[in-house]
């Protein structure tokens, strides 16, 4: 009597290697992608709060006796201390990999809807860190895509004078 029930993989063999062969690549460039993304939001966070400390010691600056450098020096000191050694450049230009800038400006502003009108002074600390993605940017530029490489993380904070 025949059997009703063919033998298993006997026309399959190997179809599970090569589905994993395929979908492997694209699940471990998701992997990479998010753990790339935590590096980069952490990041994000240092160089948002050395904007606060820079901006923090720069409304001192008339009451302490400090000055734009040592507010700046703060703000790049806090990134290191957080971990992002990289070199100092001037803020603007152009991106480059693992560079860091800060800048302080101080400026007077009209308080809108006072009367008689009130002016407060302000500083402001801009700090810009040029990230380098450490997984996507390589896997993307193997594709051709140079869009992954670099990105500037720029953050700034603004604190009144009182």
């Amino acid at each position: 009597m025949a059997t009703l029930i063919p033998a298993r993989g006997s026309n399959e063999r190997g179809q599970a290697v090569i589905e994993m062969a395929l979908t492997l690549p694209l699940l471990l460039l998701v992997v990479f992608g998010i753990i790339d993304f935590g590096f980069m939001f952490q990041r994000y966070e240092v160089v948002t709060n050395a904007a606060r400390e820079g901006a923090r010691l720069g409304i001192l600056t008339a009451s302490a006796g400090y000055t734009a450098t040592e507010a700046q020096n703060r703000a790049l000191d806090y990134m290191r201390a957080s971990g992002i050694n990289a070199t100092v450049r001037s803020c603007g230009g152009a991106e480059v990999k693992n560079t860091m800038c800060a800048l302080m400006t101080t400026e007077t502003v009209t308080v809108a809807g006072s009367s008689p009108a009130k002016t407060v002074q302000q500083v402001r600390m801009i700090v810009e860190f040029d990230h380098e993605h450490s997984f996507v940017g390589p896997i993307m530029q193997l594709f051709g895509g140079s869009a992954w490489g670099t990105i500037r993380l720029r953050s700034g904070s603004t604190m009144r004078v009182e």
